[in-house]
């Protein structure tokens, strides 16, 4: 469905993505897993197409988000970290505009604009001002919009950040619906609410990928530390010298062999990822 080769951007002389590839299959939730400043709102923009790359190519089924812009941008609904909305508009108002951007008419605008509405549970509050609704009905407005057009592939960056415990609740369980019937990214920095909804989860760290995986196995990966076994001609002191710039290695056990050289094993995990 989307297939994501080399990516690379750079802002002047800052590598904020860097070489990433990776494929998203069709119909299921995926959860985009790191710090704040790891590059996964610089790789959600690149992947709509409201940001250039570097490097590299984002194809979402088949369509290059670059050389058929038009043709890809159709398959996608976003919701950016802030919420685009005309708060001086009714969410009903404001959807029949970004209906009419999309170039939706009619009686099929009419239908799509009631069945977001629907889908999103923001009927109480249709005739409202956005101004005064709170920020958890700001976030369903937000995504009723990205639902619009009927796209097989929704992209939401951050979409629980900055609600309440039960704005959070509310929000998960309306992207746990949308990933019945579409393909949905979303990014966060908390690893319980990936594991909770996604059925597949990407840890970006520093611009690079680190994992791909379902959650059952990260929660593996991330109780017991993998193990590398080393074997250099080097002393100790360089061994350690060298490795001391390597992350996320939790201690080095090094010892010298007869013949000459070292060799030792480094206990190493996820959980400096994030």
């Amino acid at each position: 469905m989307i297939s994501v080769e080399h990516l690379t951007k750079y802002y002047g002389d800052f590598l904020a993505v860097d070489d990433l590839s990776f494929e998203i299959d069709e119909g299921h939730v995926y959860g985009f897993l790191g710090p704040n400043g790891a590059g996964k709102s610089t790789t959600m923009n690149i992947m709509t197409g409201c940001l250039s790359a570097t490097e590299g190519h984002v194809r979402i089924d088949g369509h290059d988000i670059f050389d058929e812009p038009d043709k890809a941008k159709r398959l996608i609904g976003y919701l950016p970290e802030i919420p685009p909305l005309y708060v001086s508009e009714t969410p009903e108002e404001y959807l029949r505009f970004v209906g009419e951007a999309k170039g939706l008419k009619g009686s099929v605008l009419r239908e799509q604009i009631d069945k977001v509405i629907a889908d999103t549970r923001i009927g109480d509050v249709r005739k409202r001002r956005i101004s005064a609704l709170s920020k958890g009905y700001r976030q369903r407005v937000g995504i009723a919009q990205a639902l619009l057009g009927n796209p097989k592939v929704i992209i939401l960056d951050e979409p629980t950040i900055g609600l309440d415990p039960i704005q959070i609740i509310e929000i998960r369980d309306l992207i746990r619906d949308l990933g019945r019937s579409h393909t949905v990214i979303f990014s966060s920095h908390i690893l319980s609410e990936v594991q909770t909804i996604c059925d597949r989860i990407l840890i970006i760290a520093k611009g690079k990928l680190v994992v791909f995986d379902e959650p059952q196995n990260l929660e593996r990966r991330l109780l017991t530390p993998d193990e590398i076994n080393l074997k250099a001609e080097a002393s100790e002191t360089e061994i350690r010298r060298i490795l001391s710039g390597v992350g996320h290695i939790s201690e080095m056990n090094v010892k010298e062999e007869a013949g000459g050289g070292c060799s030792g094993a480094y206990p190493y995990g996820l959980r400096g990822y994030l």
